[in-house]
């Protein structure tokens, strides 16, 4: 019997205030059997790691998954990089686009999806400091202005 749902593995939190999200895709991931058994325990980092596409083929480059703790010489490479599983249309589409301009391909997050592995990746382009300023004062106004919100709701009651 297969898992139903999303169990989420590691996500990679700086890459929505590195980046701005253009586009977002589910790609499936080539693996060993360590790996798996690795990632079901729990630990993967995407912090360095982003995608590339090289003759025709998606790689994931700088994830790190720990070696299993219960396995022996047939332990995999922590850092290795790895295949992306993608559609040959959703490949073709990812090369014109990060053609196109300043765009990279990043890591979002990691997750079981009924049993297999995948990855959500996106095209972003890299944001600059002022950029991250301004998305910072911006939520920092719409947190005050629904505390105060909540304040006056209460203060009616």
């Amino acid at each position: 019997m297969k898992e139903k749902g999303r169990k989420v593995i590691a996500t990679n939190r700086r890459a929505r205030h590195n980046y701005t999200i253009l586009e977002t895709f589910e790609a499936g991931i080539a693996l060993v059997g360590t790996e798996v058994k690795s990632l079901r325990e729990g630990k993967a980092s995407l912090v360095d790691a982003f995608a590339t596409v090289d003759h025709g083929e998606v790689w994931l480059r700088g994830l790190h998954i720990p070696e299993f703790s219960h396995g022996t010489w047939t332990n995999h490479s922590p850092r290795r990089v790895r295949k992306l599983l993608l559609h040959k249309r959703e490949i073709e589409r990812l090369v014109g686009k990060s053609r196109e301009g300043n765009q990279t391909l990043v890591p979002l997050s990691m997750y079981f999806s009924d049993g297999n592995v995948k990855v959500e990746l996106a095209l972003a382009k890299g944001k600059q400091d002022y950029d991250k300023r301004q998305d910072l004062a911006k939520r920092d106004a719409e947190r005050e202005v629904t505390r105060e919100l909540g304040r006056r709701i209460k203060g009616m009651r």
